[in-house]
């Protein structure tokens, strides 16, 4: 016999010494030696039997102290025996979730783990002798086989009733199986139970460790009421990821140490000791906050002294309240009316009554979900119940480690993880909390990894995370259990375009088969794509009860509220007191012009924001108005600026241009802004002139939100005189022609139907006579612009039918476009989840490459910025400023021979910056790749330099430019970069 069977044999590991110790106690003979895990490098091993109890006894620890009381809830409903009959499965599930590693097709991996198993009797062939062959079983799906074949032949099941259990074993490495990969593995018997007289020994092993299985866990018992079972798809996903996190925590073998060296603790011992080194943080169980409204957002926000509930804050909690069943409330409310404090009294009122386990705010963009960020920390401070324990969190994008907030809480909870994916690396984990690090909010570092970050419990990034879920992708199930246990906030719910709303749609309607409780935010949000959104969730079929009334409701402020089998609930709450007359003028496309208008109404001083619908647009606009008010009176902000750049212009906008009391060093003489869309969305600023591009009416409103959004004075008294009219000015168009015409750059972003018809809408307030009163006229001037019916005069009839006929093609394009990979509906209950995401788009990842699948986009450059001296030392760039212990952070050098500082790599990594549309092209894209890589540092390439590993290198010569692709670069701290044709 070979030293790993003597070495069974004479440790004692029988029947009689491991009776009373769970699946080991239950087992002897060739069944002991089925192997599971093995380490190359230490030669130790882990026994098949072992990691069953190991992932039964975590799934069961989750199921008791990890799964939220919602998920948890949604599993129990469907079963005949509830929460006993969930937490059997569930473990049941992680037990034998691995049962397909006792098959010859896996067992011959490890020749000597291989031979120990042929000494007892367990013949095989050597992996050579597999061949390709070996590839149609992955234990995986061989085990999906195995385990429906025990139902059926065992148990008696159909074929039919045992796939919706079986489909999980067959899913835990991320995919579900397809149809043709389960008939290919039918069809070679060979690779499940070697040919010959061991076959029948195969199968007793297999026989056993099922049997074991059920008879530990209570599962025998409860077969017979199963067998009628109709599993919902939904329970299944839930399934599948539970048994997913329970291996990848019972496979990492510093948590679950390998044999011999760990073979004397009983499992109880390893479990205990596991977990008590994951330190997994728990759900959020969230109290219904109970008292008035008022004194809820007194408790739990900031606000203002004498600032009371504004109407829609109140109607959304009462409605909260009143709904049978937490559903889908869709909140439209004008710019600075508190939409999200509403949210997340909201989310507490839901996340009470459907037992969420945490929330997901998600935002448009990595800015929004910057500033969104503190907001959340903040909420969750006030929350009731901090001293329970930590609570995880987690900002949600590409670059969140590079937010100072974020960091900080990243080395509060640190942690040492090497990798995150098991079976496919080996995770490395080193329990060890910083020093004088509180309980309270943590970035569980385990919590952290683009297929697990979700699972943190609270939340906020960007929107992608949670269109993710409506990809098809590797492990899906992951992202459906992150947000099937927490209350979805969506906000700024018309930002998204077709592309993006065929995968939105498809998430609500999973959401609502989850009874996820959602709430979306919009200041602007056309009738018929708010009846989208509710019957997405729902799932309305047409002429559905109520829903004709959500697409007629034309109040506004407006809450819609819906849960499945329910009728929608439409209310519009009083408008605030707050109000403001715009008057809208056209202005000339002439660069002149404006500097000359602006100059007569900037003569007594004030503060202007012009907003450019391309940075083209803004560099030229800035350039102008220098030269006529100077360089320190014209601030530029746009999207083209280095990541660390691109925080200060904001942080210094709301610093200087936000609410009064909040704001210092508000200019006294004139100011100009001159910014793109990034104006838009999330800025809490205040102007006293706007002049805008034509852009869509939605889009428009939001950048008037941005005009006399504050009280200054008794009638504006504090602003200059001749603005305490609010007024905007409306250029990007040729407005002297028949019909107006956009300027190019323009169409090129919105399509020239969108801005004809926002120009229609705005036709009879553009003479100044009739002034756009906000809020009154936002839902009129939205319902108005995006109505199918006709609008304007009637000679624009022709260029407006000309212009539809390509905006219906181009959203046919994009939904046939987004339909690709798009997730499936639910299926109907008790069909298996095989073939869920065939097809599909491999891994889904907050990068530039993942974000295209969700956004209709190319794919874009992004590239670190650095500068290279004279001497030709690379540095990074010279004007950036101190980190949170006062060490400079420019001019540090970045050594190509050696692994730079960590404090110089990060200051690095901070200077990301996407290159523009020209550098998507994929000739383009091609070269610039090409010319970027011949700066390819080995040395930066190592875990230790993990900063800038992986990525691009933009260096800049002493003056701040180069070249690229046929392009000239320039970049400016003032400016951001500029790119012209060499």
């Amino acid at each position: 016999m070979s030293w790993l069977v003597v070495w069974l044999y004479s440790s004692g590991m029988t029947r009689g010494a491991g009776s009373g110790l769970g699946l080991g106690g239950r087992l002897v003979g060739p069944v002991r030696s089925v192997w599971a895990k093995h380490d190359r490098d230490t030669e130790g091993w882990l026994p098949l039997w072992r990691h069953m109890e190991d992932s039964a006894a975590v799934a069961g620890l989750l199921f008791d102290r990890w799964l939220p009381a919602g998920v948890r809830g949604l599993i129990a409903g469907a079963l005949p025996g509830g929460a006993e009959d969930a937490r059997c499965l569930v473990v049941w599930l992680a037990a034998v979730h691995d049962i397909g590693k006792a098959t010859p097709a896996f067992a011959c991996q490890v020749e000597s783990l291989a031979n120990a198993m042929r000494d007892v009797g367990l013949e095989m062939r050597t992996e050579r002798q597999f061949g390709p062959d070996r590839r149609i079983a992955p234990h995986a799906l061989a085990g999906q086989l195995l385990l429906g074949e025990w139902l059926e032949g065992r148990c008696g099941w159909t074929g039919r009733e045992s796939g919706q259990f079986a489909v999980v074993v067959g899913g835990h490495h991320g995919v579900p199986p397809e149809h043709g990969q389960i008939k290919a593995l039918d069809d070679r018997a060979h690779l499940l139970r070697s040919r010959g007289p061991s076959r029948a020994v195969w199968r007793r092993v297999q026989d056993e460790l099922l049997d074991a299985c059920a008879d530990e866990y209570g599962v025998g018992e409860r077969l017979g009421a199963w067998r009628v079972v109709k599993l919902p798809q939904p329970v299944q996903v839930l399934l599948s990821a539970v048994v997913i996190v329970a291996d990848w925590i019972a496979s990492n073998p510093e948590l679950f140490p390998y044999f011999p060296q760990d073979e004397q603790r009983t499992s109880s011992e390893r479990v205990a000791s596991a977990w008590r080194g994951l330190d997994l943080p728990g759900p959020w169980e969230a109290l219904e906050p109970v008292g008035g409204v008022g004194e809820l957002f007194a408790d739990r926000f900031d606000l203002p002294a004498g600032a009371g509930v504004r109407p829609v804050q109140e109607a959304a909690v009462r409605v909260a309240r009143g709904m049978a069943v937490p559903g889908l409330m869709v909140v439209e409310a004008p710019m600075g009316e508190g939409k999200t404090e509403a949210a997340l009294a909201v989310a507490e009122v839901f996340a009470a009554r459907s037992g969420a386990g945490g929330v997901l705010f998600a935002l448009p963009k990595m800015a929004t979900g910057n500033a969104m960020f503190p907001r959340l920390l903040d909420w969750l401070g006030h929350l009731p119940g901090q001293g329970d324990g930590d609570r995880s969190v987690l900002l949600a994008h590409s670059k969140a480690a590079l937010n100072e907030e974020y960091a900080g809480l990243m080395r509060a909870g640190r942690r040492e993880v090497v990798a995150v994916e098991v079976d496919a690396e080996v995770e490395r984990w080193r329990p060890s909390r910083e020093a004088g690090a509180s309980a309270g909010l943590v970035a569980h570092a385990w919590l952290r990894g683009r297929k697990k970050a979700l699972l943190s419990s609270f939340v906020a990034g960007t929107v992608d995370q949670l269109l993710f879920a409506g990809l098809k992708s590797r492990h899906l199930a992951l992202r459906h259990l992150a947000v099937a246990g927490k209350v979805v906030v969506i906000d700024e719910a018309h930002a998204y375009d077709t592309y993006m709303s065929v995968y939105l749609d498809r998430v609500l309607s999973w959401l609502g088969s989850y009874g996820v409780p959602v709430v979306v935010l919009s200041a602007t949000l056309p009738a018929s794509r708010r009846r989208q959104l509710a019957e997405a969730y729902a799932g309305a079929g047409a002429g559905a009860a109520g829903f004709g009334e959500v697409g007629r409701a034309s109040g506004y402020q407006l809450l819609t509220a819906v849960a499945r089998g329910q009728v929608p609930v439409v209310e519009s709450p009083a408008a605030s007191a707050r109000h403001v007359d715009v008057r809208v003028e056209q202005l000339d496309d002439d660069l002149v012009v404006l500097a000359d208008r602006l100059t007569v109404e900037l003569g007594g001083g004030g503060c202007v924001l012009v907003v450019r619908n391309t940075v083209r647009r803004v560099l030229e606009t800035a350039r102008v108005l220098r030269d006529r008010f100077g360089d320190e009176s014209v601030t530029v902000a746009h999207s083209a600026f280095v990541d660390v750049d691109r925080a200060e212009n904001d942080a210094g906008l709301l610093a200087r241009f936000g609410p009064p009391g909040r704001s210092v060093g508000r200019p006294a003489g004139p100011h100009i802004v001159v910014a793109s869309q990034v104006a838009e969305q999330s800025l809490d600023v205040d102007f006293d002139l706007l002049v805008t591009d034509l852009c869509p009416v939605d889009l428009l409103l939001q950048r008037m939100g941005r005009l006399h959004r504050h009280q200054r004075g008794p009638g504006q008294s504090d602003r200059p005189e001749r603005l305490r009219t609010a007024r905007c000015l409306v250029t990007g168009a040729d407005w002297t022609s028949d019909v107006p015409a956009p300027v190019r750059g323009s169409v090129a972003v919105y399509g020239a139907y969108a801005l004809l018809r926002s120009a229609a809408v705005l036709l009879p307030h553009l003479g100044g006579e009739r002034p756009v009163r906000l809020p009154q006229d936002i839902s009129p001037l939205v319902q108005g612009a995006y109505a199918d019916g006709p609008v304007g005069p009637g000679e624009w009839s022709e260029a407006m039918g000309a212009a539809f006929e390509r905006y219906q093609r181009h959203r046919a394009d994009q939904a046939e476009r987004a339909g690709v990979f798009r997730l499936g509906e639910v299926g109907r209950a008790g069909r298996p989840l095989t073939g869920w995401v065939a097809a599909g788009a491999g891994d889904a990842d907050d990068t530039r490459a993942g974000r295209a699948q969700v956004r209709d986009s190319r794919e874009s450059l992004e590239v670190v910025v650095v500068q290279r001296r004279a001497d030709g030392v690379l540095v990074t760039l010279p004007w950036m400023g101190k980190d949170r212990h006062g060490n400079a952070l420019g001019g540090l050098e970045l050594p190509t021979d050696r692994v730079p500082s960590s404090r110089a790599a990060r200051a690095a990594a901070r200077c990301g910056l996407r290159l523009p549309m020209q550098f998507s092209y994929p000739e383009v894209m091609d070269r610039a790749i090409g010319e970027l890589e011949e700066l390819y540092v080995p040395e930066w390439q190592v875990k230790e330099c993990h900063w800038l590993a992986g990525q691009l290198v933009l260096a800049l010569d002493a003056d701040c430019q180069t070249r690229l692709a046929g392009f000239r670069l320039r970049y400016s701290q003032s400016d951001g970069l500029e790119v012209t044709r060499d």
